[in-house]
């Protein structure tokens, strides 16, 4: 029978191997650790063959991506050793506004890992497509004023910036008012451009995704958080900085779905950097240290005086996770969280009440417009030669050349549908439809005809919000009622959930590893080089419809 440690309101000591990253040193030590700080680190001449060190931080997630509660997604996060979380709100104040950060924020209080909020700056992230609320420069400032609140996040829209739009710079002043940072999105922004942005007070970017656009950010003073996310994977490409930049860089995972969490997070990173044989210590300062200094977070990373929070590992190879504690409590041992289970509360904005087949008609004067062609492990699109079929007198998919019509219905009102068509998929019967659809979260759907677009799309009308999967033989639903983008249950159901449609629409023919990932991507106007929204198809690199 499992026996797992009660929690305590002291723990007197902890022994074992001790990982000092700032001092670059292993050795046997004792912890003592007093009404959750830690008080004293002591030397000794023996100690227990586990290892004691810091735990891991992810310095950029946007929780909602786990299709997670805060809370749910802890009971997971803990298990691989991450006490710490710096997390942008962008997803649910996009559909819920200041509410919605709220939500995440009560959410998160009883969940043990600490979450540390950001006030999401772009809120709509653009004038090209509708949200369902906007958070102005006032609700920056409240935000900003507010002790739940760490950073201004990823300020995505660096035209405005380069342009020195006066209400970015009144968002990006609150932030510098109360000492916070600011987080950047500048995707593929370098040279004088680059340099303008930062100055403006930008102090990260995890969107690079070559070599050299990130040393060039660095030299303009910018720290670079490497990102492994379920859909963007730059750590290959990324990860040649460790060895000259340690002390500039972070490790982060952006999005990361239920399948993907349960399998491992950043103790991934950490695991893949040590075998490639980087500084155990450089790597760690990354995964571990390096975020807690930027964002000034409430975590502790094992010093005297800092709140225990702390893991312990196997070994510094493998990292299995033994145990985690946050302010000396044992939360999580061998697997098991001592998270009990929670009812979560429903909060939502879904106002469109259903969609005919009409709508669906692309006509054949958008033969001209180009055809998205979407990437394996990509956010970055670009533009295909393919073209659809023409039926009738009306654009239609061309499912022998892999070309599906790709449809954004705002689910904020009534209005007509932004429709274009994308190559990439793969699917040769069907369709799929999310209601997650960065930014804004319309519902976004591709399939091999109208009939089954519909279908798709009506089923997360009925259940306000989910990923859905439809052919002629099948038909499999996820319910996302929190928001349209995360559900109330536990991180297995939904992980077994999401596996299992992932399955039906591989057997639906589509080529991709994460599809609905993916697909949510494609209306995310502020990364290249060609995304749509439900007012259209839009030209990322230009900020203009076709």
């Amino acid at each position: 029978m499992f026996n797992f440690r009660q929690p305590k309101i002291m723990i007197t000591h902890i022994t074992g191997q001790f990982v000092d990253i700032p001092n670059r040193r292993t050795f046997p030590a004792k912890i003592t650790i007093d009404a959750g700080a830690i008080k004293a680190i002591e030397e000794v001449a023996q100690a227990d063959d586990h290892y004691i060190m810091p735990g891991f931080i992810d310095a950029h997630i946007h929780i909602e991506s786990s299709m997670l509660v805060p809370y749910e997604f802890a009971k997971i996060a803990l298990t691989h050793g991450t006490v710490a979380t710096v997390s942008d709100p962008h997803e649910i104040a996009n559909v819920m506004g200041i509410e919605g950060v709220q939500y995440m924020i009560d959410n998160a209080r009883d969940a043990k890992l600490k979450f540390h909020f950001g006030a999401p700056s772009c809120v709509p992230a653009t004038q090209y497509e509708t949200a369902g609320a906007q958070i102005g420069p006032e609700e920056i400032q409240q935000l900003m004023a507010s002790s739940d609140i760490y950073y201004l996040s990823e300020m995505m829209n660096y035209p405005g910036v380069l342009a020195n739009d006066p209400t970015i710079g009144h968002k990006i002043a609150s932030a510098k008012k109360h000492g916070k940072p600011v987080d950047g999105h500048a995707p593929g922004l370098q040279g004088k451009y680059a340099e303008k942005y930062i100055a403006a007070g930008i102090s990260t970017d995890h969107e690079c995704v070559a070599l050299d656009e990130a040393i060039d950010k660095l030299s303009f003073g910018m720290k670079i958080i490497i990102r492994e996310g379920s859909a963007a994977k730059n750590f290959n490409a990324l990860h040649y900085l460790i060895k000259d930049y340690a002390d500039q860089l972070m490790f982060c995972s952006d999005d990361k779905h239920p399948d993907d969490l349960i399998k491992g997070h950043i103790n991934q990173l950490i695991v893949h950097a040590i075998a490639l044989g980087y500084d155990l210590y450089d790597v760690l300062s990354i995964g571990c240290i390096n975020p807690v200094h930027h964002y000034n977070m409430r975590s502790g990373i094992l010093r005297v005086g800092d709140p225990a929070d702390f893991i312990l590992v196997k070994d510094v190879k493998s990292f299995e996770v033994i145990e985690t504690y946050i302010d000396g409590v044992s939360v999580m041992s061998h697997n098991h969280t001592s998270l009990e289970i929670k009812h979560h509360d429903i909060i939502n904005n879904f106002n469109v009440l259903k969609v005919d087949l009409q709508l669906f008609k692309a006509s054949k004067d958008q033969h001209d417009h180009p055809v998205i062609k979407a990437f394996e492990g990509s956010l970055i699109t670009k533009k295909s030669d393919l073209k659809p079929s023409i039926i009738d007198g009306y654009l239609e998919s061309n499912i022998d050349q892999d070309v599906l019509k790709i449809a954004v219905i705002n689910r904020y009102k009534e209005a007509p549908l932004g429709i274009g068509f994308i190559t990439g998929f793969g699917i040769t019967e069907g369709a799929i439809a999310s209601t997650v659809a960065h930014d804004s979260h319309n519902i976004i759907c591709i399939g091999t005809s109208d009939e089954f677009m519909l279908e798709a799309t009506n089923a997360l009308i009925q259940t306000r919000g989910g990923l859905v999967a439809t052919n002629s033989e099948h038909h499999k639903i996820i319910a996302l009622p929190i928001a349209g983008l995360m559900s109330p249950n536990d991180a297995y159901s939904i992980s077994a959930s999401y596996s299992d449609l992932n399955k039906f629409t591989y057997s639906m023919g589509c080529q991709l590893s994460a599809p609905f990932m993916t697909l949510s991507f494609m209306a995310l106007l502020v990364i290249p080089n060609i995304k749509i929204s439900d007012k259209g198809l839009f030209d990322a690199e230009h900020f203009e419809f076709y």
